[in-house]
């Protein structure tokens, strides 16, 4: 005698064809409707219907995507595929959340009994650990701190500040080990009746290998490294200051087989400070080098960078990890990182993409303000309206200089388009200039990838309301072919830009009209690109222009150095009217092979270019690379100085390059920053994670009932959502904040400034609550890295059964790597629902029966009972 209704997955059930599945899909309403199932056995369980119809709605899902990856399948198609997924996945969540089930629980997402977020947010640090400064016997003298070695010590006290000069040469004759060097200094301080203190750690790296084929290779260890460490107290501040000082030359390098980045600190030559000596550990060093730092792992790539007046160091970086593994959003997303001038990341600002992001330019404002411009993939703004999220549209960021998000605005044409420039303007509005496949809202489109210039305005209805920026004027150009906006710089009213036009080197000037409008003035073309532009300048009122190029004769009368055959560096010079002159001037940089630039600053009339350096033209991927570092005047062509240098695995491939005014002393020696040691960052959950404004998750009790919304705010910190999430949860879960554990052998002062997340548990004697992700685009459980799903205590026996189907909102079907893994989850949430079927056999587990019985159940009874009585008659 059968107990439960006949499944769809029985074999002795008819399965309909894959394509027949996609076919109704496609076309219906509703992948999920109940009212469609019949169940062969009268009298049981409404949960039996709910249950088939879900898995209805999963093998719709997995056609689809089983679909989408399939030869044959053109874009069209495919397009639809993915779109009638993405609003089957959101079906799927909200039939979860309104099915109501008697006998069992169905969760989208995951069940446990704790739940933490992997998103955390940093204590303030009162200990700093440099980078090595020695390595080897802590008995032997160290040998970047010979010789004259002259910093001071300034420290911020509620008195006042306390002076602390510091000159090694009151050490006398006494060998500079580290411990003597680290007592002198500590013996200052003190003298000055301050807590700060300097000490000392071992910082070995991790065993070092060697890959030979199949077989990895231990090496020796290396020798002990020793970093200085600046031991604070919280009612101190730090800052470092040099006498001797020479500009710093920051370069942003990919190196080695692995892909890691690096970022690089050059010594220039002129200036006062004495000139660096090899730091500890560093490979590929060469004359002049005063630092190498690893970059956070995560970093893909970096396209800009830029130093602002106090010497600091912002990177513009497209991540697919977050640094101290913060979460992301979607795939990948846009990072503005803050280094201090040692190289140490002081602050990181995520764009918070839902999907992906990629970083083209930065900028930074005499005030301080940091402009962040690129493309974006999918939802940005939560509550957004985006035209095809499978499209990317240009984005500008603006921070204030403490990275504070001021305002952001996304523009997109029906194409695709990106903006690859970005500058501040002196009549306050922010100009964005880079490329469109289409019409960009306001402008008509050419043909082709068209560029593009545009401004915008920001505005605040008082000092404490936010900023309301708006777009205020679009210009768009070029040609019916390929063109593009590679490089912009601005210069009292005049704005130019550079890039490839129909495969030519176009400039382009514009100047306010009566409006403030910019209006074209002027354009140049010089000639056939047969390479590209990098970057463009104005300096003592001429136009610096840089680039990549195979052609010996680009349109310029005057060359100062000739094109040596292969592909080189270019460096133009122009009138600031663009017309051709006689004082213009045109330098090429290379040798024999091809050499390339990724970036260049214009600091004091002279030029610094970046790049790869005379690579055997066709060269493998894989054969060595060697980066550059040159200044040059650009109107004698004249190479003032320069540097050659390989990286790991004798790869190096410079990205960017940033020049700071006095950045570099002898405190890059000790591995200490110029200026205020910073000791902590924003607590701001939209400041230290992916997290925006208005993102939001909803909290439901576990019986399912009506759910309540979690929302951010700007002002939010863990201590705040802390207290929104256990009133959503109506007192059913206890929520707080708790600090990252101390490993083995660690204290609190050793470890101060890890980091604090928020952990969940059920209250005592309570039930617990389900966690439900926000709408796409504005999901806050994403960010915060928790997964949706039931938080209850573990279960007691005849307690209802939970099954959890962990089936995430954000699958998608963007690549074949993500198909595959999509269909493995929904291959496993149909696993989740056969097994819940079973548990509604009767005799399974199954809760004690109190109280009215379901209206099913009384029928069912009533059934037999007739019948008992109509056996009996």
């Amino acid at each position: 005698m059968r107990t439960q209704p006949t499944p769809p997955w029985e074999v002795s059930t008819k399965a309909s064809k894959q394509d027949s599945v996609v076919r109704t899909a496609l076309a219906a309403r509703q992948l999920i409707n109940v009212d469609t199932g019949r169940l062969d056995l009268p009298g049981a369980s409404p949960d039996y219907r709910k249950l088939f119809a879900l898995y209805q709605g999963l093998t719709s899902l997995t056609a689809l995507a089983t679909r989408v990856d399939q030869s044959g399948v053109g874009e069209t198609e495919a397009a639809r595929i993915r779109q009638r997924f993405a609003s089957g996945i959101s079906e799927v969540g909200a039939y979860l959340q309104t099915a109501g089930f008697e006998d069992i629980r169905m969760v989208q997402g995951v069940s446990s009994t704790s739940a933490k977020t992997s998103a955390g947010v940093a204590r303030d640090a009162t200990r700093i650990v440099t980078r090595p400064v020695h390595d080897g016997d802590l008995a032997s003298s160290v040998p970047n701190l010979e010789g004259p070695v002259v910093f001071d010590i300034t420290i911020g006290t509620v008195g006042g500040n306390v002076p602390v000069p510091i000159d090694l040469a009151g050490m006398g004759a006494q060998t500079r080990t580290l411990d003597n060097v680290i007592t002198f200094i500590n013996g200052k301080l003190a003298g000055a009746g301050v807590a700060t203190r300097l000490g000392r750690e071992k910082v070995n790296g991790a065993p070092r290998t060697l890959q030979l084929g199949a077989k990895t290779i231990t090496l020796p260890p290396q020798a002990d490294q020793w970093a200085l460490v600046l031991q604070g107290a919280s009612a101190e501040s730090v800052r470092f200051t040099a006498p001797q000082t020479s500009d710093a030359v920051y370069v942003v390098q990919a190196a080695g087989v692995a892909g890691g980045n690096e970022l690089l600190k050059f010594q220039s030559d002129g200036g006062t400070a004495p000139a660096p000596l090899q730091p500890s550990g560093q490979t590929g060093w060469v004359a002049g080098r005063a630092s190498q730092t690893a970059l956070p792992k995560g970093v893909e790539t970096v396209r800009a960078s830029a130093v602002a007046s106090d010497g600091s160091l912002w990177i513009v970086a497209d991540i697919e990890a977050a640094p101290g593994s913060q979460p992301l959003k979607g795939e990948r997303d846009v990072a503005l990182m803050k280094f201090d001038p040692s190289g140490r990341v002081v602050a990181t600002r995520m764009l918070g993409a839902s999907n992906q992001a990629n970083g083209y330019a930065i900028a930074i404002a005499a005030d301080g303000r940091v402009a962040v411009a690129g493309s974006v993939t999918g939802a940005l703004e939560p509550g957004a309206r985006v035209v095809d999220a499978n499209l990317s549209d240009s984005f500008v960021t603006v921070f204030n200089g403490a990275g504070e998000e001021l305002w952001r605005q996304r523009r997109g044409a029906r194409a695709a388009d990106e903006a690859t420039a970005v500058s501040f303007g002196i009549d306050g509005r922010i100009y964005v200039a880079g490329r469109s496949r289409s019409a960009m809202p306001g402008a008509s489109g050419l043909g082709g990838w068209d560029g593009y210039l545009q401004g915008f305005s920001a505005t605040q209805a008082h000092s404490l309301a936010p900023f309301i920026a708006a777009p205020v004027s679009i210009s768009q150009f070029g040609t019916v072919g390929d063109d593009s906006v590679k490089a912009m710089t601005v210069d009292g009213l005049s704005i130019y830009t550079a890039g490839v036009e129909s495969g030519r080197v176009v400039v382009r000037h514009y100047t306010p009209g009566a409006d403030g409008t910019p209006s074209l003035s002027a354009v140049r073309d010089l000639g056939a690109a047969s390479g590209d532009v990098t970057g463009i300048a104005v300096s003592a009122g001429r136009v610096v222009l840089t680039g990549t190029t195979r052609n010996p004769a680009l349109d310029i009368a005057t060359v100062n150095r000739a094109h040596s055959g292969s592909s080189d560096a270019y460096v133009a010079v122009l009138g600031a009217d663009l017309l051709p002159a006689a004082a213009d001037r045109l330098t090429y940089v290379g040798a024999a092979g091809d050499d390339s630039v990724a970036d260049m600053k214009v600091h004091g009339g002279k030029v610094w270019i970046t790049g790869i350096a005379d690579r055997p033209p066709g060269a493998p991927a894989a054969d060595p690379r060697q980066g550059y570092l040159t200044r040059l005047d650009p109107l004698t062509g004249a190479v003032e100085w320069t540097r050659t240098w390989p990286g790991a695995d004798q790869q190096a491939s410079p990205l960017s390059l940033a020049v700071a005014s006095g950045g570099a002393s002898v405190l890059d020696r000790l591995g200490l920053p110029q200026g205020l040691v910073s000791v902590g960052d924003s607590k701001t959950l939209t400041a230290a994670t992916a997290l925006r404004p208005g993102d939001r998750f909803y909290v439901s009790p576990a019986d399912g009932s009506r759910r309540r919304a979690v929302t951010i705010d700007a002002g939010d910190t863990l201590q705040t959502l802390a207290r929104k999430i256990e009133q959503a949860a109506s007192g059913q879960l206890k929520v707080t904040v708790a600090p990252d554990a101390l490993k083995p052998g660690e204290t609190d002062a050793l470890n101060s400034g890890r980091l604090q997340r928020l952990s969940i548990v059920p209250r005592d004697g309570r039930a617990g609550a389900i966690l439900t992700s926000g709408e796409t685009g504005r999901d806050a459980l994403a960010a915060l890295g928790l997964s949706p799903g039931i938080v209850s205590p573990k279960p007691a026996a005849g307690d209802i059964k939970t099954f959890a189907m962990a089936l995430p909102p954000t699958l998608s079907l963007t690549g074949a790597v993500q198909i595959k893994s999509t269909v493995e989850t929904l291959r496993a949430a149909v696993r989740v629902v056969r097994d819940a079927y079973k548990a509604l056999a009767p005799g399974a587990s199954r809760p004690p029966i109190t109280g009215a019985p379901p209206a099913y159940q009384s029928a069912q009874l009533a059934n037999y009972q007739a019948a008992l009585a109509r056996l009996g008659g």
